[in-house]
């Protein structure tokens, strides 16, 4: 094995006596760890033989070391990847890549996860590809809609926010072929090749995959992981000690930032028109919690906005600069608290939704667009201070909209690992995750008089 990948004494030792199909679930970021945590979970309820993958992309305790401990994960694998972005690409195809060719030789079955948008998704998919293996892609399909431009020149004159959310939930005139979120949209499409098995949260994200070409029965809606991720912290019924932390979160009615999506935090314009947006909200007497990621901080500090920060939340008994909580337990209890989320995450416009709290997107588009047609969310793009002010206002302090946001459709399933891995031994069990070459697809190799048998590459 490559000398940078860690392995747990003797796995390949268990790999090569287990007579099971191997569930290999490859994960990275944050995100990831939260949504394939419950299905690490039932996949060994079921009693499949899982291997844990962690790439090591998210290293430190807050982005990871936290969760695995809340979820009671312990990778077997780690690949260690560390660098730029093609760095961590290159790396995460190799090592894996390495990973499956040896476990290939062992003649064992192989089936690997990849969740959604994430560098490990498409650089997992190319290793897993390059090892003719399908993946089983959590969370495809996901695509940016953008509404039609005039939406966004509408709000350089004195519009109505109001006016302005009903119609961003009329979907007629949104269109994709955004590269926002960058690296995540580039990340989800090129993913989608090497999946035998396309698992979306959604109608939609379905929809897109057809769009797109990929074959309907080999694409199943079954909802998205992260309900059953806020399940599963929910009925574990730990306490969040995220109150003892910050005592004034308790009360309520705070107002949750996050920035943190490279479109946004790598231009001037953008980032400090939210940081201003944040600022006039904290004037006006509004109660602000800043939760801050690596990304945040670089641009605080790249663009000097830092000090001003730290001064305000020295200064401001309604502003709180937090960085990122190690458990998802204390995200979720903060959440459930908010008079409103405003955020570039992805992620938590599906939590917004499940958990019935009115959603911000910062951004001019969304992947979760299924969300603001629905009305739990709605979009507020940095294109000055004064139009992010205007909006984040208007959902909080309409309370008859806010109200309207908390009841929206909730669209993102339940018991969705139980769907994700009855479907997945299903599909395993009777053929391929995909199959390469057409005699397989037309079905000739069933047949009697065809000859069994092929070599390996």
């Amino acid at each position: 094995m490559n000398s940078e990948i860690t392995v747990k004494n003797n796995i390949f030792d268990e790999v090569k006596k287990e007579k099971k199909p191997i569930h290999l679930v490859l994960i990275a970021t944050k995100p990831d760890i939260i949504k394939l945590a419950p299905l690490i979970i039932e996949l060994k309820k079921e009693n499949e033989f899982v291997l844990t993958v962690h790439s090591g992309q998210h290293f430190d305790w807050n982005l990871s070391g936290g969760l695995e401990e809340e979820f009671g994960l312990s990778p077997d694998i780690n690949l260690n990847v560390r660098g730029m972005l093609f760095e961590q690409q290159a790396q995460i195809i190799e090592r894996l890549g390495k990973v499956l060719f040896k476990m290939k030789k062992l003649n064992k079955r192989i089936i690997p996860y990849i969740l959604g948008d994430t560098t490990t998704a498409v650089a997992g998919g190319i290793a897993s590809f390059a090892n003719l293996l399908g993946t089983v892609h959590v969370e495809a399909g996901l695509r940016t809609m953008t509404p039609p431009k005039k939406r966004f020149f509408e709000l350089l004159s004195n519009f109505d926010a109001e006016e302005f959310y009903f119609k961003l939930r009329e979907a007629s005139g949104w269109k994709k072929g955004s590269y926002e979120p960058y690296p995540e949209q580039f990340d989800t499409r090129a993913a989608a090749p090497s999946a035998g098995l396309h698992f979306s949260p959604t109608p939609l994200n379905k929809k897109h995959l057809l769009d797109e070409g990929y074959d309907a029965e080999r694409i199943v809606t079954v909802g998205n992981p992260v309900s059953d991720a806020i399940d599963l912290v929910e009925k574990k019924g730990k306490e969040s000690n995220v109150f003892e932390m910050f005592p004034l979160l308790e009360e309520g009615e705070w107002i949750r930032f996050c920035i943190h999506r490279r479109e946004n935090v790598s231009s001037l314009h953008r980032f400090s028109s939210l940081i201003e947006a944040i600022e006039k909200l904290v004037n006006r007497g509004e109660k602000i919690l800043l939760v801050s990621l690596g990304a945040t901080e670089k641009a605080l500090n790249d663009f000097g906005l830092k000090k001003k920060i730290e001064k305000m939340s020295k200064s401001n008994k309604n502003f709180i600069y937090s960085p990122v909580w190690p458990y998802y337990r204390d995200a979720i209890a903060v959440m459930k608290k908010c008079s409103a989320v405003a955020t570039d995450s992805g992620s938590i416009q599906e939590e917004t939704n499940i958990l019935g709290v009115p959603g911000i997107v910062l951004r001019f588009n969304s992947d979760r667009p299924e969300a603001v047609f629905a009305g739990s969310n709605t979009l507020a793009p940095p294109i000055n201070a004064e139009i992010v002010e205007k909006i984040v206002r208007e959902v909080v302090e309409n309370k008859k909209l806010n109200k309207q946001m908390r009841k929206t459709q909730k669209l993102y399933g339940k018991n969705v690992c139980k769907k994700i891995v009855k479907n997945a031994k299903e599909v395993s069990a009777k053929e391929g995750l995909f199959e390469l070459f057409e005699q397989q697809r037309l079905g000739l190799t069933k047949l009697d008089f065809w000859k069994k048998g092929e070599t390996q590459w």
